[in-house]
């Protein structure tokens, strides 16, 4: 049958097309004459695993599926693990796991400091060959001469910090958005400042250090606004954002801990200022955040459930459907996003990688079908756009949707 791919190249790899149509004369894969589009290889620099230590979460097994079945290729797993990352013994624990069960390519990040507890350096010096960068994510780091001696560290080492900021002073047990919703049903919020006020202070010391500085999921008008701001003065400063952030925001709450996150779904002004800031190219990256719990965890409302939503298996189709369809942005530059600036950035290299998708195929999103161990996600129910068929990593099928 005629083959009418569409295939979206990317500068990663100038010979893309060409290996991609090769492939899959090779292989004989029957694609009818409906349009498909082949896109490279979509690579995540925030997704949570779970391994060691919190496997009835998630597996790298069942992360690497589920990535998989999203069309990614590559990821980068967060280090808020039991043990952490921390030292090159502990970081070998997660290593012997992925040689032993990923289909894809994962990219562990060490350990800011010792724990995650801000009290110490981590094993920087021993981990660096091994890891994509380092970060504690879940947590911010608190203290001003540490976040300083990482720079710096970093820095000598040539490898990026990867920040969560959030100012533990300023969270007050908060656990959603401080804004109308919280007002209206009763819930501690989360203030904007908790986020910014951290990310301007680490970039007061980016310009002092000249560290590489990569700001984790940011959802807040203000952190845009700082960013932009920092980027036009040169600072070597990098961020993401997730897919929820751009979708929904604190009106579309319910009573569901689905909706629960960290940082948190924020106000419509803010969701309007990261969609600008994805077209003006302040935001580098978008990045799930996923985060996979228990039903148990995710089954206790707003205030006492998990923080944490899973995202690969819907992240490219949401961004299609929400952002590509409307013509906010164009294909091309949800490539950038998904593909090229998260690779250049981390300096992640791209074999045979791609994925085939029906872009015409719309869905009701239905947690039942993931891959992953997680099902609590916020777009549940939700119309969708653009339905993966088959992902390749390094020349190998590792997902295949049954037809």
């Amino acid at each position: 049958m005629e083959h009418k791919l569409k295939i979206h190249a990317t500068t990663c790899d100038p010979d893309f097309g060409i290996r991609v149509s090769n492939f899959l004369n090779n292989v004989g894969i029957g694609v009818s004459n409906f349009e498909y589009a082949v896109f490279p290889g979509f690579c995540d620099v925030h997704v949570h695993f779970r391994e060691p230590g919190f496997s009835y979460k998630e597996t790298v097994a069942t992360g690497c599926a589920s990535a998989a079945r999203g069309g990614y290729t590559a990821v980068c797993t967060m280090p808020n693990l039991n043990p952490t990352p921390d030292t090159l013994e502990h970081l070998n624990i997660q290593r012997q796991i992925i040689e032993s069960d990923a289909c894809i390519h994962v990219y562990p990040y060490g350990t800011i400091t010792m724990g995650e507890v801000g009290q110490q350096l981590s094993d920087m010096d021993a981990m660096a060959p091994y890891v994509c960068g380092f970060s504690d994510d879940g947590r911010g780091v608190q203290n001003d001469q540490m976040m300083r001696t990482a720079m710096e560290k970093a820095k000598k080492l040539g490898k990026m910090i990867v920040a969560h900021c959030e100012v533990n002073d300023l969270l007050r047990g908060g656990y959603i958005h401080d804004g109308e919703y919280a007002k209206a049903h009763g819930h501690r919020g989360i203030c904007s400042e908790s986020e910014w006020a951290q990310i301007a202070r680490d970039l007061e010391l980016v310009k002092e250090i000249g560290c590489a500085y990569h700001v984790c999921h940011i959802s807040t008008k203000e952190s845009v606004d700082i960013i932009r701001k920092a980027k036009a003065e040169g600072v070597d400063v990098t961020c993401e954002t997730g897919p929820h952030y751009l979708i929904l925001d604190d009106s579309h709450l319910q009573e569901d801990g689905r909706f629960k996150m960290n940082p948190p779904l924020r106000s419509k002004d803010d969701r309007l200022a990261l969609i600008e800031g994805i077209v003006d190219g302040t935001i580098d990256m978008i990045a799930t955040d996923h985060a996979p719990h228990s039903a148990e965890e995710k089954s206790k409302g707003l205030e006492k459930s998990a923080f944490g939503v899973v995202g690969l298996e819907t992240a490219f189709a949401a961004m299609y459907t929400h952002l590509v369809k409307p013509g906010i942005i164009t294909t091309e530059r949800l490539v950038e996003l998904l593909v090229d600036n998260p690779r250049k950035r981390f300096h992640l290299p791209i074999g045979l990688d791609f994925s085939l998708w029906d872009l015409n195929k719309q869905y009701t999103v239905d947690p039942a079908e993931f891959e992953s161990m997680g099902k609590a996600t916020p777009f549940t129910g939700m119309e969708l756009y653009g339905r993966c068929l088959l992902t390749v990593c390094d020349g190998k099928i590792v997902w295949q949707e049954n037809t």
